[in-house]
């Protein structure tokens, strides 16, 4: 097949489809669809999104302390993912994600015997007893002059003292030797964060498992709480309790469902979004089992038993939100309203965060959504959750840059936070965040944030209302950003949390 006869079947000039060819214009929608269609190439060839996180991957293994002395190059990764030995570098990204697997085990046991409570105590208990028992003992041992009264009292002493330090002793034991499995976040996570990229946030089995659902439970209108209550009573004989937080009730918004009492608890603090999310998460979870397990096991990202567990409770949250955001008419909305999230969460009595989750989901072949990243994380600077926007250089490991719009919501909690951010090679990314509170506090406590955050290319900027007043031009201002301190390039930055890892090149990229 010539180029002019691709362009002409796909009705684009063949300069245009040679600016293609020579990665000058990327294509995306309708258009891909036609060339995948023309060529007979499945789309995701084309993408190429699991070879760049490939690259990115390799790549961070040159930052790691470990290895920096050799001065791998970063950008020879990409020579070696391209190579027939590919199969090396996936090897390599497996062995540096163990790697830091056992690293943040091996942290956490070391902050556990220096700061847990537990062991300072039963330590501290273990030293007065000993004490108790050695000073009895002595007396008993150098004071010939006690009376047989006296002599009792002493050994009471020491027998007293030495079954509780029996106690001590055992319970201390027991910390290191029950069976307890130690479950570190970082390799599920990375299993996970991988299966949602491998398939680009979006399922289409799930879609259409979402809309077979919301046909039974009957969300075509009117009180949708009452509506999944119902069909869960009537289905699956689920009772739900309503519970204040110290009584019985669960620390978070929702808690496991009993499947042995058929209960589902939440908080009385809930807000009303949460419960209707949370009803139509276990109704997924009831319903749709089948639908879950065959996207778990057709996928190789999912190694482990806690990331195929995670996975699950991810996927049927993915069939909550298409149950209550229906693709068609929320891309249709979103569109209209210029993926004004207020009042898309608005239309659908949804939250926040819950509408962020949809909108990056929005990834139908012809009838695609803006392309959006997410992010959360809490206010110790934590990653709580991600979801993957091919390019956006967002770090797989640790904090990100503190002056992320993610980071800086925090300031202002309930406010949204938008920001124009560019990175050391000159992308820019739009930024969209807000610290939201994940429930009501109770008395005496300090409410509970989250930072959550979108992210999409400055080039879709005038589609949003994010966009409205801000000067998009090449030249116009706007706040410089690096992915991660430890990776960063950016010189003379007054943020820097930490030393880069790496060296930092000679041209000075300062910050304000």
């Amino acid at each position: 097949m010539t180029q002019a006869g691709l362009a002409a079947q796909l009705g684009i000039s063949a300069s245009y489809l040679n600016l293609i060819e020579a990665n000058r214009r990327n294509i995306g929608g309708a258009l891909l669809k036609r060339v995948s269609d023309a060529l007979g190439v499945p789309i995701d060839a084309f993408d190429g999104a699991a070879q760049r996180r490939l690259v990115d991957d390799v790549a961070l293994i040159a930052s790691d302390p470990v290895v920096a002395p050799l001065a791998l190059a970063p950008s020879s990764a990409a020579a070696l993912v391209s190579s027939p030995y590919s199969g090396w570098a996936r090897a390599l990204v497996s062995l540096h994600r163990a790697y830091l697997d056992r690293d943040e085990a091996v942290s956490a046991l070391s902050d556990r015997l220096n700061q847990d409570p537990v062991l300072g105590e039963a330590v501290h208990n273990m030293l007065t007893h000993i004490t108790a028992i050695r000073s009895a003992s002595e007396i008993l041992e150098s004071d010939r002059g006690l009376d047989d009264a006296q002599r009792q009292r002493f050994v009471e002493i020491i027998a007293s003292d030495s079954r509780r330090l029996s106690d001590v002793s055992w319970a201390l034991a027991g910390l290191f030797t029950k069976s307890q499995p130690m479950h570190w976040p970082i390799t599920p996570g990375e299993q996970i964060d991988d299966f949602l990229a491998e398939n680009d946030n979006y399922f289409p089995a799930l879609e259409e498992a979402a809309v077979a659902l919301r046909d039974a439970v009957g969300l075509h209108g009117g009180d949708i709480g009452s509506a999944l209550l119902d069909y869960l009573a009537r289905v699956h004989g689920v009772t739900l309790r309503v519970a204040m937080p110290g009584a019985g009730a669960p620390a978070q918004t929702s808690s496991p469902y009993d499947p042995v009492s058929r209960t589902l608890t939440l908080s009385e603090r809930a807000a009303e979004s949460t419960r209707r999310f949370r009803l139509a998460q276990l109704c997924a979870e009831l319903d749709a089992g089948d639908a879950i397990s065959a996207q778990i096991e057709a996928s190789a990202c999912l190694a482990s038993a806690e990331a195929r567990l995670g996975s699950a409770r991810v996927l049927a949250s993915y069939i909550a939100g298409a149950m209550l955001m229906p693709y068609g008419d929320f891309r249709a909305a979103a569109v209209a309203l210029r993926y004004d999230i207020d009042r898309l969460g608005d239309m659908f009595r949804t939250s926040f965060e819950q509408v962020c989750h949809r909108l990056v989901t929005l990834r139908r072949p012809g009838v695609e959504g803006v392309r959006f990243g997410f992010m959360r994380c809490d206010p110790a600077g934590r990653i709580r959750k991600r979801l993957v926007l091919p390019q956006w250089p967002q770090p797989r490991h640790g904090p990100a840059c503190p002056l992320w719009a993610v980071y800086e919501a925090f300031r202002t909690p309930r406010t949204t936070v938008r920001q124009l951010a560019e990175f050391p090679r000159g992308d820019r990314y739009l930024l969209i965040a807000r610290a939201v509170e994940k429930q009501q506090a109770v008395y005496a406590m300090p409410p509970h944030f989250m930072s959550v955050m979108l992210v999409c290319h400055a080039l879709f900027a005038d589609q949003m209302v994010y966009g409205e007043g801000l000067d998009m031009s090449a030249g116009a201002p706007a706040v410089p950003v690096g992915p991660a301190c430890r990776v960063c390039v950016r010189q003379n930055c007054s943020y820097r949390q930490e030393d880069a890892i790496v060296g930092l090149p000679n041209q000075s990229l300062p910050i304000g």
